[in-house]
């Protein structure tokens, strides 16, 4: 007869007497993580094959302006700062229509968020690295045009002051761009694990909306219903960022008949908009609430 004996194998492991990074360092990590898997970084080739192209096509018109300018002696650039954002929204729109259920989605769908939560790592960490590296993500996208109309302006020989002051109102309007809808679009992208129902309903949110409001707006300002058309503008979140730009950037509107909302008006828009940035991170920290379980 034989007896069963337990044998313990020293097999070279050691304990981890490296410094402990903590939550920070598991938070930068991620922030910095999802910042660079935006335009792919860090990702295989394909990865990276159409937020380099939207960065390329978002950053080339400006470069055609700036040669306008160059060659036909312009006093001014052709488009304003603050106008190129709303000019290339589309472009806006399927960046994040990519980029957003990127982020989220595969967390979702292959579960691993408790996996994040098992380390010295929060909801509130988690929700705030992704939103703050999707925002940067889309405000690298959309400063770097208005950069390159800077730079070309002062090329150019334009005055100074006038595109410094323009170029620091395009900053402030892209900055708020790119925090208000990256919020909506980590929203929709959180709702569904699904990264093609995501993508969809991004697009869906930013597009379909503008377009609703856009007709709307011009319906009432064919019906001598101006006064409307300002406050139509709170129900779509490019034209939330269009009528705070013109009420306090001052921008020219896209709105029919050209006229934005005044000062007071503006005031609701921006609360409008730090309400939607508000109600979206609050959303995020519900669902992540439910999914980190």
């Amino acid at each position: 007869m034989s007896t069963e004996t337990s044998q313990i194998h020293n097999i070279g492991y050691r304990e981890y007497d490296g410094p402990r990074l903590g939550r920070a360092y598991a938070r930068r990590s991620l922030f910095s993580q999802s910042l660079l898997g935006a335009y792919g970084l860090g990702r295989s080739a394909k990865s990276k094959v159409l937020p380099m192209i939207l960065f390329a096509v978002m950053c080339v018109p400006a470069a055609i302006l700036v040669a306008v300018a160059v060659a036909t002696k312009a006093k001014d650039l052709p488009l304003d700062y603050t106008r190129y954002a709303i000019v290339t929204q589309a472009l806006i729109g399927l960046f994040l229509a990519a980029q957003a259920p990127q982020s989220v989605s595969r967390d979702l769908r292959f579960k691993s968020i408790p996996l994040y939560f098992s380390r010295p790592i929060e909801r509130v960490d988690y929700v705030a690295a992704k939103f703050g590296a999707l925002a940067s993500a889309l405000f690298a996208l959309t400063a770097a045009p208005l950069v390159i109309l800077y730079v070309g302006a002062l090329l150019a020989k334009l005055d100074f002051a006038d595109q410094t002051k323009g170029f620091g109102q395009g900053l402030v309007s892209v900055a708020l761009l790119s925090v208000l809808f990256s919020g909506i679009a980590l929203v929709v992208a959180a709702l569904t694990p699904r990264r093609g129902f995501g993508v969809a309903a991004v697009i869906a949110v930013l597009t379909i909306t503008y377009g609703a409001v856009s007709t709307v707006q011009a319906i009432a300002f064919e019906q001598d219903a101006p006064g409307a058309v300002k406050w139509l503008g709170l129900f779509s979140p490019i034209t939330l960022i269009d009528g705070l730009q013109t009420a306090f950037l001052g921008a020219t509107s896209s709105f029919p008949g050209g006229e934005g909302p005044g000062t007071g008006a503006g005031v609701v828009y921006l609360l409008v908009i730090l309400a939607l940035v508000a109600g979206s991170y609050a959303v995020l920290m519900r669902r992540y609430r439910k999914v980190g379980l």
